[in-house]
């Protein structure tokens, strides 16, 4: 193609795989279906095309964020959601995020000097209406994730140690803390508060949104500086999918607050602070431990500060251990490992139990995502690539290990998708190259 061409074509690509990946994603929630399998790997191996040849084209322009936005409504009212929402409000919530969608491409397909700010305060009061009429329709929704949490902050109120409690009225596992502690800690001053750790959800939620207007601002000054990641925010707090993201009080948006905050502060030549964020978010999910081999060879962060986050995440988790070792460990590695597959999980490892009758042997799955870190460490170690691509190998390493995983749902692809919004968001720098080591 002809470089203009390309620079066209490939933004437009972007957004309508961007819709395709959270469009399976809203129909994948309790349901396995090949196509969405398929759908995923399509999308996998599309981004690590991406990471490879590095285009050097825009990924998302106004325009492509317009037609990711126009398609992400059509997606919400047409593809089937899964809610525990009385039907009424249902109706009511996606016509929100429908309408606020719309309003967002109508804003970005014709971008004027006030279109940054309008779109994100659009998007932002589209998220929080919608969300809002999620969490006060459904104020008791039907899932374990929601009761241990809520509980578990009960606990911490009384001095009680989250791993040894059970679960009352629990649909699912009712014996077991499966996260890390620091979700149940950062996410408590919801139910304390407001008596719903889902309020937690929604202000972390806005915390990574505020992180994310940080990394538009790059080296660039002036008073349309913090709004040039207007597109890549509202392409995300508007993804199809959403309501039943708030819904079940899936808790990925905290880990998305911590990483965003990290890579600003990165961003910030304040490489040392952005420690106590990035160890948040380690201590608050055991996956996460994934990403810091890669960002031990990346000279900007280096492996003074991962060793640093590796120790500081371990302070942040000893106090559970040192209560109960044997309930720590249960909850957060034994009871995962040995965990049978859940058979509506869109995953080649479920793919290959609910098509073939097949269950491949863990080792193998080990095997992949083993192989897969080795890869992306050895690029990103000769490469030094700058912020935007580093986050997105930080999102196809996750993406990887959750594609062949024996248990992955929205909630997990959903931060993978995230992390590509952040990289879309963040200004490119040249500052990559320097040795923070």
């Amino acid at each position: 193609m002809p470089p203009r061409t390309r620079a066209g074509a490939f933004p437009a690509a972007v957004a309508l795989t961007w819709v395709a990946y959270f469009g399976v994603l809203q129909w994948s929630v309790v349901r396995f279906r090949v196509p969405i399998v398929l759908v995923l790997t399509a999308c996998t191996l599309a981004l690590a095309w991406w990471q490879w040849a590095r285009p050097t084209a825009t990924a998302l322009t106004s325009r492509s964020a317009a037609l990711a936005l126009l398609l992400s409504a059509v997606v919400a009212v047409t593809v089937p959601m899964f809610s525990y929402l009385p039907p009424t409000a249902r109706t009511v919530a996606v016509a929100i995020i429908a309408a606020g969608s719309l309003a967002c491409a109508v804003l970005l397909a014709r971008p004027g000097p006030r279109t940054g700010p309008v779109t994100v305060g659009v998007a932002v009061a589209t998220y929080l209406v919608g969300a809002v009429t999620a969490v006060v329709s459904d104020p008791a929704p039907r899932i374990d994730v929601w009761v241990t949490l809520q509980q578990a902050a009960d606990g911490l109120l009384h001095g009680q140690n989250m791993y040894a409690m059970t679960w009352t009225g629990s649909p699912g596992i009712q014996d077991a803390f499966t996260y890390l502690p620091w979700t149940g800690v950062l996410l408590a001053p919801g139910r304390w508060l407001a008596g719903d750790v889902r309020w937690a959800l929604l202000a972390w939620t806005m915390v990574a949104v505020v992180g994310l207007l940080q990394l538009g601002r790059g080296g660039i000054r002036g008073r349309s500086a913090t709004w040039t990641a207007a597109p890549a925010v509202a392409v995300l707090l508007l993804a199809p999918g959403t309501l039943t993201q708030v819904d079940q009080a899936w808790t990925e948006p905290l880990l998305l607050a911590g990483i965003v905050w990290w890579a600003v502060l990165v961003r910030q030549d304040r490489a040392w602070w952005a420690v106590i964020p990035l160890a948040l978010a380690c201590a608050s999910k055991q996956h996460l431990a994934l990403l810091l081999p890669i960002l031990l060879v990346w000279r900007p962060f280096g492996w003074r500060r991962t060793v640093a986050t590796g120790a500081l995440t371990g302070a942040l988790l000893l106090p559970w251990f040192l209560a109960g070792p044997s309930d720590f460990v249960h909850d957060t590695i034994s009871l995962l490992v040995s965990f049978h597959p859940i058979r509506f999980a869109n995953t080649l490892y479920l793919l290959a139990l609910n098509t073939f009758g097949v269950t491949l042997p863990f080792w193998l799955t080990g095997l992949v995502v083993l192989a897969s870190l080795a890869a992306v460490v050895a690029v990103v170690h000769r490469r030094q690539p700058d912020l935007p691509e580093l986050l997105r190998w930080l999102a196809l390493m996750l993406l990887v290990a959750n594609v062949v995983n024996k248990q992955a749902f929205y909630n997990q692809f959903w931060l993978v998708g995230a992390l590509v919004a952040a990289s879309m968001a963040t200004r490119a720098s040249t500052s990559s190259s320097r040795n923070g080591g």
